[in-house]
């Protein structure tokens, strides 16, 4: 049997402000509130990293550009989350670009009103270092899995990462769940280090393998524990 979910805690990250009512308001009367359509641009590699964003509603990606024209994935942003927020705590460029893949709702902070919300308020910087380290742990183990998985796995794994939320018992994880962010194979093969073809062919095994069901571009998982423990075999 998979246990994912003690194994791979820095997948889950629930709404930041859960449980920081005060601090969300305080956030709410610094930022600012902006809307962007399907496939806008929010910011490009290089920009000055002078602010950072939380999603009301949505879905961003964070992804690079690479001389060849391919745009790996790193990230996938959702509603309740924090994006940019290296690059404003160092200072510094951003390193890849933000593109919201459906028309979403953001709120964006400068670094300075950022920093006051540090100074003020000590579970808002706890929960701030937390949420970070989770992420340098995600980037490690996308690491390993490029160097040590096969493609299989990877995709597995993917699909798991992209529903974790709703994985909130044992139950959840041997019944259906539909995965919400719907990933074109192109998508999902630069998030895998893979190709599309290599993705289809995947896609079909897990099909004719009870493993999901596709339909009109939406994917299943059926058991996502079984899909996990036959992919890592």
């Amino acid at each position: 049997m998979v246990e994912l979910k003690s194994n791979d805690w820095h997948l889950s990250e629930d709404d930041f402000f859960n449980g920081l009512s005060v601090e969300k308001e305080s956030f709410i009367s610094l930022a600012k509130k902006k809307e962007f359509k399907k496939n806008s641009i929010i910011f490009f590699e290089e920009d000055a990293g002078h602010s950072c964003f939380y999603v009301e509603s949505g879905i961003i990606k964070i992804f690079k550009t690479t001389l060849e024209g391919k745009e790996p994935i790193f990230f996938i942003r959702r509603q309740g989350e924090f994006f940019g927020l290296a690059e404003v705590i160092d200072t510094k460029n951003r390193k890849a670009n933000a593109q919201a893949i459906t028309p979403s709702v953001l709120w964006e902070i400068s670094k300075i009103d950022l920093e006051t919300l540090l100074a003020n308020y000590p579970k808002f910087s706890k929960k701030l270092i937390q949420i970070l380290g989770k992420r340098v742990r995600y980037l490690g183990q996308l690491i390993e899995n490029l160097v040590v998985c096969d493609v299989t796995t990877r995709l597995a794994k993917l699909l798991v990462y992209l529903s974790f939320d709703g994985l909130t018992d044992q139950e959840s994880w041997e019944n259906p769940i539909t995965v919400p962010v719907n990933l074109t194979q192109d998508q999902m093969a630069s998030m895998t280090g893979s190709c599309q073809q290599t993705i289809s062919e995947t896609l079909k095994i897990f099909q004719t393998g009870g493993l999901i069901k596709i339909s009109k571009k939406q994917i299943t998982i059926l058991n996502p524990l079984k899909l996990l423990s036959n992919a890592t075999i």
